[in-house]
């Protein structure tokens, strides 16, 4: 989750994310509202199933969505941006109705309940970004620079993790929600580096996202589909799913004054599900909030949609030409990823209080202050004018 790229692509994201869970998120909770009293788990339980229903239904797979972008060499260009932009508000948005929707319980609206959990969940976003951000750079750093072994940031990052998560389920939040914003904060640290993320990402991708999705499939029941009537109600969701974000995220590209086959592409590239809407089927699930005919059925849309997103981005990406502004800025940001600066990630200077030495530091100090990165500089002793040069600089 990358918020500066957020914060850079700015109107267009946001317009998209507005209307792209709006439309989406009123269509699940309808449909919520007129499904069978049957496949609920108790009739009392309907405002609190149609609420994560509307959750399902309308927030994109972020890591789905920026793959594909990826795949397709769009991650760079203008509406790629806009793309992967969209999906990480949207994300990040996911999680704070999720923490309103389990402010619901019993499946009655609770006042002081609900107000509790939107004030707990404000207090711990603002905390986070104001105070927790540099708690976390300084965390990272000291274990980076005092732990001599090879895993000790990847621990430290896990610890925060499970602090966070702990925060937010004691103020009534689920635990996702910290580790979510646990992971935006690591990730903006300006000295992660690419082996730490490697490793963190190597194990999560390797040994935790294979359990969790073991234990998801588990609690899906496929053979209800052989029931035509449930059958029926899976392709509505599905129908209603697709459509829904197809028309959200198209207006909230024409509103944002994107092109006709631009909106076109955005729909298209915001209608894959996939992890976030098993998580929130499996919280749904686990809260009673879902039954377990539902659960599968959100499952289902949500493999659907994945499958379907890709083609359907790869013809709408196809039909959009590149213009001659957008050319000229990838070529320059291709040239800076593949200079030699590009990839430091500490800068170690030695210099000394002469005029070269001087002229070194600051060309160094604007490099890491540029990108964020740490720097330690050696100061050198001056070298006497009275020894040769090598034998000063071997000295020094």
């Amino acid at each position: 989750t990358d918020l500066r790229l957020v914060r850079r692509i700015g109107k267009a994201a946001f317009a998209v994310t507005g209307t792209g869970v709006l439309v989406p998120f009123a269509c699940g909770f309808l449909l919520g509202q007129v499904i069978p009293a049957s496949v609920l788990p108790t009739p009392e339980h309907r405002l609190i199933t149609s609420l994560f229903l509307g959750i399902a239904l309308s927030i994109s797979s972020i890591k789905i969505v920026a793959m594909v972008v990826r795949e397709m060499n769009f991650l760079r260009r203008n509406l790629g941006q806009i793309i992967v932009g969209s999906a990480i508000m949207e994300d990040t948005l996911g999680w704070v109705i999720i923490s309103i929707a389990l402010g619901l319980s019993g499946g009655t609206l609770d006042v002081g309940s609900l107000a509790g959990t939107l004030i707990g969940t404000f207090l711990f976003l603002v905390a986070s970004y104001t105070l927790g951000r540099p708690l976390v750079f300084w965390l990272i750093r000291w274990v980076n620079d005092t732990f001599v072994s090879e895993y000790a940031v990847v621990t430290a990052i896990l610890v925060v993790m499970c602090a966070m998560a702990a925060i937010t389920e004691a103020i009534g939040v689920n635990a996702v929600l910290g580790a979510f914003v646990a992971g935006v904060l690591v990730g903006e640290s300006p000295i992660l580096s690419q082996q730490i993320d490697d490793e963190l990402r190597g194990f999560i991708t390797a040994f935790l996202a294979p359990i969790f999705f073991g234990l998801s499939g588990l609690s899906a029941d496929l053979t209800i589909l052989r029931n035509w009537h449930l059958a029926l109600l899976t392709l509505c969701f599905i129908a209603v799913a697709s459509v829904g974000k197809f028309s959200g995220a198209f207006i909230g590209g024409r509103l944002s004054r994107l092109s006709m086959a631009e909106s076109l592409a955005v729909g298209c590239a915001m209608n894959a599900r996939g992890s976030t809407e098993v998580i929130v089927a499996t919280i749904g699930l686990a809260t009673g909030a879902l039954t377990q005919d539902i659960y599968t059925m959100i499952v289902t849309m949500a493999v659907v949609t994945t499958l379907a997103m890709p083609p359907a981005l790869r013809w709408a990406l196809s039909r959009l030409p590149m213009g001659d502004e957008e050319r000229e800025r990838l070529e320059k940001e291709n040239l800076s990823r593949t200079a030699f600066v590009s990839r430091f990630e500490r800068l170690l200077i030695a210099a000394d209080q002469s005029d070269s030495g001087r002229f070194a530091s600051r060309i160094a100090g604007f490099i890491a202050g540029q990108r964020g990165m740490p720097i330690t500089v050696l100061e050198l002793d001056t070298p006497r004018a009275s020894l040769p040069v090598k034998e000063a600089a071997i000295e020094g």
